[in-house]
């Protein structure tokens, strides 16, 4: 087990990456990474990184903006309850705790938002506590190296590889051990195409050995992708307003602002769309109604698929229309209506 740790971090002290939240120990900017990195690329998350850490260069800073300023800053990560939960848990760090970050494994993960792998990379890295990281990059090392088909996405799974990754840690240096592990994933144990001909561990690998790199690691099928048909009404009175309203209770894009939106059990045409109870309630005047994509578009969340309409309503002013077009990026809204504003916008 020792020569696994002394060859993965001798391997890592030749090829890591230059990563700026690998030159500190402080737990915020380790934390705040490690946030950031989750369902999100390196490379994206980066310039992200940069600029939540310029802004809010201490978790008091952070802790005092308001949510709708982290998540405008946010916008484009997705997965928003991150940045609600990194808020959260920061007014309780600043608040608390005196901005002092809990030290120990167990009292990290009690934070909200933060699980067994984020607590287990923050432990080690900033105080050197021995505990394992898991997280995809891990089980697909240790899934071929060791050539393990229980699916990782399994309750016995999951804590077969934490059993196995503590197992194999260094503890004397358990941070550099994690993060090497994690960049050996990223970089050289790669999902398509790994690159076993330059492999250190191309000796010892059961996965290499019988061929099985592709099949490794094995995931339970995935639950069915539900399909959802959004039709948003974008409002524009002849005193160039509009309604964006924010996204209440606890399903996706809480906190964000979106347009007036009619959800339709199928594709809709536009005298379907005028002919429905809601939209007359909200225009029971005259009105001008085009749609503005002309396809579809598909917004891909990792549970559903978005069907999306953009309805361009002209209408009169009114005392309940009061966002000014003006206003409109103030407001943090998601991806999807982002891109929205940008095409229509460039089509004006």
């Amino acid at each position: 087990m020792m020569k696994f740790s002394n060859t993965l971090i001798y391997w890592y002290l030749k090829n890591n990456r230059d990563l700026p939240w690998r030159k500190t120990k402080n737990p915020y900017f380790i934390w705040l990474s490690e946030i950031m990195l989750q369902q999100t690329r390196v490379a994206q998350g980066m310039a992200y990184y940069l600029k939540f850490t310029a802004t809010f260069p201490t978790v008091f800073e952070l802790a005092k903006a308001d949510e709708s300023t982290v998540l405008k800053m946010w916008q484009g990560l997705g997965y928003y309850s991150r940045a609600r939960n990194l808020h959260f848990s920061a007014k309780q760090i600043a608040n608390e705790f005196n901005g002092e970050f809990p030290s120990t494994y167990k009292e990290i993960i009690k934070l909200k938002g933060i699980g067994d792998y984020t607590a287990s990379a923050i432990a080690s890295i900033c105080f050197n506590e021995s505990t394992a990281v898991v997280d995809g990059n891990v089980y697909r090392v240790l899934s071929r190296y060791f050539g393990i088909n229980t699916p990782i996405n399994s309750t016995a799974g999951i804590k077969e590889f934490k059993v196995l990754a503590q197992s194999l840690i260094d503890k004397t240096q358990p941070g550099t051990f994690n993060q090497a592990i994690m960049d050996f994933g990223a970089l050289h144990c790669k999902p398509q195409n790994p690159l076993c001909e330059t492999c250190p561990f191309s000796g010892s690998c059961v996965a290499l050995e019988k061929k099985l790199t592709r099949e490794l690691p094995v995931k339970e099928k995935k639950i069915k992708v539900k399909k959802r048909y959004f039709n948003f009404l974008v409002i524009k009175t002849n005193d160039n307003k509009t309604i964006l309203s924010e996204r209440k209770g606890k399903g996706i894009w809480q906190g964000l602002y979106q347009f007036p939106l009619i959800e339709s059990d199928k594709t809709i045409n536009k005298n379907e769309l005028i002919s429905s109870d809601e939209f007359i309630d909200l225009f029971p005047s005259e009105t001008t109604i085009s749609l503005f994509n002309q396809k579809e578009i598909v917004h891909k969340l990792s549970h559903q698929h978005l069907c999306t309409q953009f309805w361009v309503i002209e209408t009169e002013k009114s005392s309940t229309i009061q966002i000014k077009w003006s206003d409109i990026e103030k407001y943090p809204v998601p991806i999807l209506i982002a891109n929205f504003l940008e095409a229509y916008q460039h089509k004006k």
